[in-house]
């Protein structure tokens, strides 16, 4: 049966206006498979307010850590943007989701797609030495509006590289493909727009997507989601689930509150 864990804030981290991050304790007992979510939240008038997010820890990582959108009129975005070091919060001890290895058939190319905050499984899953075992590579995609709001950037083309664990890994099989719309960038332009045109592989050097090959995670905003659902659906591509692993994965318990 779940039970909900009392964490404290370790660190907090604002990255534009619009969205920050946190870490907190672990407790020892909570376990989860990276790219999982779990719900999380604060005590709101003595009753938990919780919602769906998803852990940008490793599952082997001591802290865990998330990453938010701040929506002014949220009812728990709106108190969780003002959380300090030291204060409470709320942790289900159930992990769930769909964005995990194991819901995929084996593949060469694993893309990750994602926009604004729905990054954050994908942080999990590419600090998962086992991830790149499965694939030969691994293209994580991040859509967002402006280049400041590119979170953990900086992580993964300077700290992971050199990750004394699995750096060799990430350098020989990481690629990563930030994408801006409202600025003027090295790739520009919507995550679906760009893969259904095939210019988002030939910008890293891989041929058109083609289901015999290629594997697709995908988390961001529902019409993101929808987009890229449409645009696999029509290449002939299934969805994989627990019961039945299958070409691309969705998560859809996107944090909009």
């Amino acid at each position: 049966m779940a039970s909900i864990f009392r964490e404290r804030v370790l660190t907090v981290h604002h990255w534009t206006d619009r969205q920050f991050s946190f870490t907190t304790t672990r407790d020892p007992s909570f376990r989860f498979l990276n790219g999982q979510f779990t719900m999380i939240g604060i005590e709101v008038e003595g009753k938990p307010l919780l919602r769906a997010y998803s852990m940008v820890s490793a599952n082997y990582e001591e802290h865990l850590e998330f990453l938010s959108i701040k929506v002014p009129d949220g009812p728990l975005t709106s108190r969780l943007q003002h959380l300090d070091v030291g204060d409470a919060v709320l942790v289900n001890s159930k992990t769930v989701g769909t964005l995990i290895l194991q819901n995929l058939l084996p593949g060469k190319t694993l893309y990750m797609l994602s926009t604004g905050t729905g990054l954050a499984p994908f942080m999990s899953v590419i600090k998962d030495p086992e991830t790149y075992d499965h694939f030969e590579k691994i293209v994580l995609v991040h859509g967002c509006r402006e280049i400041s709001e590119l979170a953990y950037d900086r992580v993964i083309t300077d700290e992971l590289p050199h990750n004394k664990f699995f750096g060799e890994q990430v350098k020989g099989k990481l690629i990563y493909y930030p994408t801006v719309t409202r600025e003027a960038f090295r790739h520009q332009g919507r995550v679906t727009k760009l893969l259904d045109s095939g210019k988002l592989p030939a910008d890293i050097g891989l041929p058109p997507l083609d289901i015999q090959r290629d594997r697709v995670m995908i988390c961001g905003s529902p019409e993101m989601l929808k987009d890229a659902k449409e645009l696999l659906l029509k290449r002939g591509y299934r969805e994989g689930h627990m019961e039945s692993p299958g070409h691309f994965v969705i998560e859809r318990a996107f944090v909009e509150k």
